[in-house]
């Protein structure tokens, strides 16, 4: 319960939609694993770019899953490159943060 409200609270939830009400983020990517830590881009279309976004999770004893929601500034012109992005800028946050990341606010 409080995952659901923390995650929605960091901007987790329903997917954003376009005034057509289409979805303006791109399908999910498969996880890229980093240090025990999962990392799912999902870029944000932004006009004719794409926003760095997504998941970063790390599995727990228990079955458990923390995960943290994250939308940055970013935006580049490819998808592609935006996926590459958001993960060198996600394992970026991971080497200097680690676990504190799931703490409230840090």
């Amino acid at each position: 319960m409080l995952k659901k409200l923390f995650s929605s609270l960091l901007g987790g939830g329903s997917e954003p939609k376009s005034a057509s009400g289409k979805s303006t983020s791109a399908p999910a990517r498969e996880p890229v694993e980093y240090k025990g830590f999962l990392i799912v881009p999902e870029p944000q279309d932004a006009g004719g770019q794409y926003r760095v976004s997504g998941w970063i999770r790390k599995p727990v004893e228990g079955g458990e899953t923390l995960e943290r929601r994250f939308e940055r500034s970013d935006v580049v012109p490819g998808e592609d490159a935006c996926v590459e992005l958001t993960v060198a800028k996600s394992q970026r946050y991971i080497d200097d943060i680690g676990d504190e990341m799931f703490e409230q606010e840090h």
